[in-house]
């Protein structure tokens, strides 16, 4: 005759890990939405950042408040107290894992994609933080923009498109720079299958009529965006 334990007698170390399944599955649902907002690809910022865009919501207020960064930092907290409150036991265990998840899931899941699915534009990368411009007036009426930009093409085909430069939070007050490389002809640019390019793209800017506009300096990290017909990544 077997012997079966009284469930009323389990010890503590045999307890159930999940004493909430209603709360376990919504901090799932909550950790999940926070990712997936904070998915970086296609484009630079975040695919929540995107959503408002597109919506004309502003995501940044004029003291330099995020909105949706502080709104996925909000669902993120949201999920982890609820995980937290569902689970049994391996609390700490779980808030580590929740964040490592966090921080190294979405630029591995968008880096994996353009490296194995993607094409077009879609599996160019760009290396931001080798990009520099440089800017000097030439004479009183022409600036000269000299920049060098960093792809590279994980594609097995030929990927053409055009770049524009632009201006993150440009106010009034604020001296144009990076958007003048748009002036005069397109800035086209052909990359072969799996080629990695430095591309240097320079232009003398006629500033005779531009009120605000920068006269001698360097611009790093340089924000561009990438056309190829009716698709286009900000980056």
């Amino acid at each position: 005759m077997g012997y079966r334990l009284d469930p009323q007698k389990r010890s503590k170390g045999e307890s159930a890990l999940i004493k909430n399944k209603k709360l376990f599955v919504a901090s799932v649902a909550l950790i999940v939405i926070s990712i997936a907002l904070n998915f970086p690809f296609p484009h630079q910022y975040p695919l929540g950042e995107a959503a408002l865009m597109i919506l004309n919501i502003p995501i940044k207020s004029a003291d330099g408040f995020h909105y949706a960064g502080v709104f996925i930092l909000f669902l993120l907290v949201l999920g982890m107290v609820f995980l937290h409150r569902s689970l049994e036991r391996y609390h700490l265990r779980s808030f580590f894992a929740v964040i490592v998840i966090v921080s190294l899931l979405p630029p591995f899941l968008a880096e994996s994609y353009q490296k194995t699915l993607a094409e077009g534009i879609y599996a160019v990368s760009y290396v931001k933080d080798e990009s520099l411009c440089k800017f000097e007036m030439i004479s009183e009426e022409t600036l000269q923009g000299i920049c060098e930009l960093s792809f590279e093409n994980y594609s097995n085909e030929e990927v053409s498109f055009t770049i524009g430069f632009y201006d993150r939070y440009l106010t009034e007050e604020d001296f144009q720079m990076l958007s003048l490389m748009n002036s005069g002809e397109h800035n086209n640019v052909k990359l072969l299958p799996n080629e990695a390019k430095v591309v240097r793209i320079k232009k003398e800017i006629d500033v005779s009529q531009i009120k605000n506009h920068v006269e001698s300096g360097e611009a790093a990290y340089v924000s561009i965006i990438i056309k190829s017909g009716d698709k286009n990544r900000k980056l």
